[in-house]
Formats: structure tokens, sequence, C-alpha cells
């Protein structure tokens, strides 16, 4: 390992139930436990790191705490066989920046089991405009298509499509020939959201308040839902015979209040997503096919480079819905 040296991060501490965040100099003996150590070049902004930085839904137990669920950067150290000095590496997921030190700092100290291997075509920078909405994305349509989803079966819905998750998923699904509907309640977005691929929308108010009848009128072959509650109830009354929902988030909130007679009379599947937890197998896997498929200029499109002492207004702006498409912030850079 390399000699005790101090370095920048981003500390959140805890007072009578109160959060404060504030850049300070930690020392490399108070990292946590991990068998690899790595240079952070670049993080990013996911609505779970503003929650993490607002310090809701309980998600950080223990304090002082450095957060940043994802981060991409070089390995400084191993003494994992999988790792060496040098190799450029991406880690999402695992509940690192909840219960482990995340990546909002100049240094961070994992299991070498949590990380991948930066795939070839991506840049550290790139890696982290995809970050684990974009791994959600593509892990999401991954699973519908293993359940049978198509370019042939008709329109698939995107809600929360300016978002990151949604923003990644309309370019995948428009790249891969999958006629997309974007749902967002932004007008100002559809010219961004035609560009990335959406060839149609749907204002979210049609789908935010609960359905009147438990089947509507079949439109959909699938969908991608970042919203839940009411949104993701109204939606599974619409989706065709055979077809399928993947739930990836919950913006609108964590309850369901639904029938079975989606999945009764028309085979509708209800499909969860859980990007953190994903073996290492899979998640190889689904980055490697990320990495071939998403055109890098339209990546690049969606993407906005931030200065890192910008996180706790970023944070606050992507709980209130104001942050378009990818936010990447510097940490130590290439």
């Amino acid at each position: 390992m390399t000699a005790t040296t101090a370095f920048m991060a981003l500390v959140l501490r805890q007072q009578d139930e109160q959060i404060s965040a504030a850049f300070e100099t930690v020392n490399d003996d108070a990292l946590p436990a991990g068998d690899v150590t790595v240079r952070v070049a670049y993080s990013t902004v996911n609505y779970k790191d503003g929650m993490v930085l607002g310090g809701l839904g309980r998600l950080v137990r223990d304090y002082p705490h450095i957060p940043g669920i994802d981060f991409s950067g070089v390995v400084e150290a191993s003494e994992h066989p999988g790792f060496s000095v040098g190799d450029p590496v991406v880690l999402t997921g695992w509940r690192v920046g909840e219960v482990h030190w995340g990546g909002y700092a100049e240094r961070a100290r994992v299991k070498g089991d949590w990380l991948i291997k930066l795939p070839a075509p991506l840049s550290l920078t790139r890696a982290m405009a995809v970050g684990t909405a974009g791994f959600t994305a593509m892990l999401a349509i991954d699973t519908l298509e293993a359940a049978g989803l198509t370019p042939a079966a008709g329109e698939v819905l995107v809600t929360g499509a300016a978002g990151g998750v949604g923003s990644v998923a309309t370019t995948l699904l428009g790249q891969m020939g999958y006629q997309v509907v974007a749902a967002t309640g932004r007008p100002e977005t559809h010219e961004y959201l035609t560009e990335l691929g959406a060839a149609g929308f749907i204002d979210r108010a049609e789908l935010a308040e609960a359905p009147s009848r438990p089947l509507a009128r079949e439109r959909f072959a699938a969908a991608i839902d970042n919203v839940g509650g009411d949104t993701l109830a109204n939606l599974l009354t619409q989706v065709r015979y055979g077809g399928a929902v993947a739930a990836v988030g919950l913006a609108g909130g964590s309850g369901l209040k639904t029938t079975v007679l989606p999945f009764l009379l028309r085979g509708v599947s209800l499909l969860g997503i859980d990007s953190v937890m994903c073996p290492a197998p899979r998640r190889q896997r689904v980055w490697d096919r990320l990495s071939e498929i998403l055109p890098t200029d339209r990546l690049d499109a969606m993407t906005e480079m931030r200065d890192w002492h910008d996180l706790p207004a970023l944070g606050a702006a992507i709980l209130k819905g104001q942050l378009r498409g990818r936010t990447v912030v510097r940490v130590t850079g290439d």
C-alpha cells in the first residue's frame, strides 16, 4: 500500500438530526477496509446522491460519511488479483456512497470485487456520463429483452424521460430500433429528447392520477418506469398482452395501488431492476453491451460537466427535477 497521505473529500456530518456537508482533508488511514485503492477522477450525480446529500431516507446510518455512489478512476494500490496499479476502473452500486464511503473524494478504497475494468470504448469521463443511471437503463432493456421484447413488438414508454436513466434509456432504445414514447412534464425538453431518439411524447400528467379502471386500452409493448406510485399503476393498465414493465425508480412514490387484472388477463410482467447488488459477471456484460451500443455523440449531448464543489447545490437540484440528462463532476480529472 502507499504511504499515508492526505486527500480532499466532501464529508457529511450529523448534529441534532441536521446534516452538514463540507470539503475536508482526510488521511488515508481513515479510509474503510478494502483491497483496492483508487485515485478518483470523476463522479456523477444520481437521485440517490441527492437523497444522501439531503439526509433523506435514512440511506446513511453512520457519520461522518463520504457520499458518491459512482466513480471512475485509476488504481493506485491493489491486493486484489484482478487489478493492477494503473488499471482504469469504474464503480457503481454495492451500497458505496451509502454504507461504504464513496466517490466524492480524491481517493476511495473498496473491495476489488465491486469494481469493473473500464470497457475499452469508454473514457473515464464518459463512464461517469453513463454511471448508475446509464447502467440501470441498459440493465432494464436487457431484462425486457430477456422477457421477449423486440423492436417489432410496438411502442416502448419511458417515464421520467428527461432524467438520467430516462435520457440514456431513450437513446439506447432509439439506437436499437425501438419506437420510444417519452413521458415528461417539461415540454421544453421535447427537442432534446427527439434528438436522443424519442418518436413520440405523452404528458406525465396523463399518467399521474390513480387509474380509473383496472384495464385501459392496450397501447405499450413495454415500459421503463422511473416514477412508481400512481404512474406505474396507470401504465400497467395500458401494457399490451404479454408485455412487461421494468420498474427502476420511485420518484413519484414507493407505493403501488393496483389490481392483479393486468397480470391475469393480459399476461403483463412487472420486472424489478436492481442495479446496486447486480452480480459482477452480469454487471460486466451489461457494461460491455452498453459501451458497444451507446453512441458517444448522443452521450456527450446529454452530459454536463461540473466542478465537484457544486455538489451540494446539484444534490438539491436533482431532487427538484431541475437537472436534465447526466451530470459529471470532475474530482481530479484524467
